[in-house]
């Protein structure tokens, strides 16, 4: 049986894979600070919990361990402007700092799930591939690069290195986000009748569901050494490239009530078309999800209660949540505690 370790384990894209890894016969640990709760992984007697930062890894953390799949990160674009140095540290140096740890301990395996956000902006008729070069415009993305440029040269006959740059994911996870496209405009049709679509419309994106791209984590975990190390992914279709304005049409279309589009805030300056040929042809693999299927998925979620709007599902929010609670109860702290008090050494008196 294999010990795969699995960091932002109780994440969005986390949260899904980790019990695809334990339904396949792999021991999981699954290491993350679990800012969104542990409750989002349920106990199995092959998954260990590990809470601790990526940024303090210890080679301990790593025995017995034969692939990593490093998914840490501060992720999504308002984090990252937010929180630059943190997103720095966390998507970039304690990715290399993991993979290069890794290897020196002989793990076998690094996976690294990158984003397709690199490509940034690219004129109307390019379409990128793996060889295109590469146009960072966030913090995000330029951290993202950052940590595959150094991690790539670590590999070798002995330690197969493989990136993912996922096209941007949407779908239902245990650990919901609203803050993704497609998840974003089907919350904003369900609650409101209205998708909210950033200007123009114009603009190009790449999508993938959740479920498409855990099913390629697991698929590297196993693929031929010779197919994949050193090789960069492009991990989505080109059926599910999409210019925003349509895909809100798309999604308005696919829902069981009448919707319209709301446009707000200053043309997205972000737009990339990507080419998904390579994964087909060398691992081949196909999506099997479209925008449609995923907006009826989150929809009926919605519908049926089994995912709710919370301050958790907009990452930010939640950030800043924590932080703001983190600074009220250091002022409200003495001695340990709130009310009871740790130590106190007060005893009854008659």
């Amino acid at each position: 049986m294999k010990t795969v370790l699995v960091t932002g384990a109780g994440g969005y894209i986390g949260s899904v894979l980790v019990p695809k890894l334990l339904d396949k016969g792999y021991k999981v640990k699954a290491l993350d600070r679990f800012f969104f709760g542990e409750d989002k992984l349920e106990p199995h007697r092959n998954l260990l919990l590990i809470k601790e930062d990526s940024r303090r890894m210890k080679e301990e953390y790593m025995a017995e361990v034969d692939a990593i799949i490093d998914l840490v990160a501060l992720s999504n674009d308002p984090s990252g402007e937010t929180f630059r140095e943190a997103t720095y540290q966390i998507n970039h140096i304690s990715r290399v700092n993991t993979a290069t740890m890794a290897k020196k301990l002989g793990v076998g395996r690094y996976i690294l799930p990158s984003s397709c956000s690199l490509y940034g902006f690219q004129a109307e008729d390019v379409i990128v591939n793996e060889n295109s070069p590469t146009n960072p415009i966030s913090t995000y993305a330029k951290a993202n690069e950052m940590a595959e440029k150094g991690i790539l040269p670590l590999a070798d006959d002995r330690f197969t290195v493989v990136v993912m740059r996922q096209a941007t994911v949407y779908g239902y996870s245990p650990r919901m986000r609203f803050d993704l496209a497609i998840n974003g405009m089907t919350l904003g049709a369900w609650k409101s009748g209205v998708i909210p679509l950033m200007k123009d419309g114009t603009q190009w994106r790449p999508m993938v569901h959740v479920q498409d791209t855990t099913d390629v984590m697991c698929l590297l975990l196993e693929a031929e050494h010779d197919k994949i190390n050193g090789q960069i992914f492009n991990v989505g279709s080109n059926d599910n490239n999409y210019q925003l304005g349509k895909l809100g049409d798309e999604i308005a279309k696919a829902l069981p009530k009448e919707v319209k589009i709301q446009w707000y805030g200053d043309p997205d300056h972000r737009s990339y078309r990507v080419n998904f040929d390579k994964i087909e042809q060398v691992l081949d693999w196909k999506a099997k999800w479209t925008a449609a299927k995923g907006a009826e998925e989150i929809y009926n979620a919605l519908e049926t209660g089994k995912i709710s709007v919370m301050e958790q599902t907009i990452t930010l929010n939640w950030y800043r949540e924590l932080i703001k609670w983190h600074r009220l109860i250091r002022q409200a702290e003495l001695y340990g505690g709130i009310i009871d008090l740790q130590g106190s050494g007060v005893e009854e008196r008659f």
